[in-house]
């Protein structure tokens, strides 16, 4: 696992987008890239970046193909906070993604059981991912895989946490209309990626972070199951590296990088 601390939230998300950017620019002839996206304020930042290198710069989403992490059970199609229409919102519609290139699970479909088992067949068909997006729960969820997730699950129904539901209610009218359940990757799912980039900011994150990186394996903490992982790449800032005891290390590996070692 790499570890790159960085000054600022907007470090991070130049550094996100560097490796998001590599990605859809470094195909090969013939060759369509698949993206694992990720919703939530961290990586609203990269998202951003890429538009403005799409628009001053010329990248290009033509032919790149996205599976979201997640969705909410119960929203109606169209409703303004279910995934498909935050990622389109935050960065799809304003690059040259084609709608029909980006897959999400149907929080919608009158059985989410069964919706939940036909996303993860489109996932094992459509794969493998290059690099997956993540971001952290305060109490190390990735995905919506809250603790106790076991660490090979896949994508399925699960229920949120108090803490999720109190930590998204900002984006619902009222608290009580954030939904209870969700259709979210499982961790054996998101492993499947061949990169995971997980990318946090901020001293709310600080202990979830320190637990993923330093602490045990464990479905405490789910996102520790990124150290399992042959490619795992931690991008945050300096508030949410407050708590790792290795910050020291993570900054001179990251300073002493060779020329174009790639994260």
């Amino acid at each position: 696992m790499e570890v790159a601390i960085l000054p600022t939230p907007a470090d991070c998300g130049r550094v996100v987008a560097d490796v998001l950017a590599a990605t859809v620019t470094g195909r090969s002839a013939g060759h369509r890239p698949t993206l694992g996206l990720a919703t939530g304020s961290s990586p609203v930042l990269a998202y951003r970046e890429l538009i403005r290198r799409h628009r001053e710069e010329g990248l290009s989403f033509a032919g790149v193909r996205a599976f979201l992490l997640d969705e909410y059970v119960g929203l109606p199609p169209g409703h303004p906070e279910s995934y498909r229409a935050v990622i389109r919102r935050e960065l799809t519609s304003s690059v040259d993604f084609v709608d029909s290139d980006v897959d999400a699970p149907d929080g919608s479909a009158p059985d989410p059981l069964v919706a939940a088992r036909e996303y993860e067949e489109r996932l094992r068909q459509g794969g493998p991912v290059a690099v997956q997006l993540l971001g952290i729960g305060a109490n190390g969820h990735i995905g919506f895989n809250e603790p106790g997730s076991s660490l090979s699950s896949v994508t399925r129904v699960k229920t949120l946490t108090e803490q999720t539901r109190r930590d998204n209610a900002r984006f619902f009218e009222r608290p009580e209309d954030v939904p209870r359940h969700v259709i979210t990757q499982g961790l054996g799912t998101i492993s499947r990626a061949q990169h995971l980039l997980l990318t946090a900011t901020g001293a709310r994150k600080a202990a979830a972070v320190a637990a993923a990186v330093e602490g045990p394996l464990t479905a405490s903490c789910p996102a520790s199951v990124l150290q399992l992982h042959p490619h795992a790449t931690v991008v945050v800032d300096e508030a949410a590296a407050a708590m790792l005891e290795r910050a020291d290390y993570y900054r001179y590996t990251l300073q002493h990088k060779l020329p174009h070692q790639p994260y």
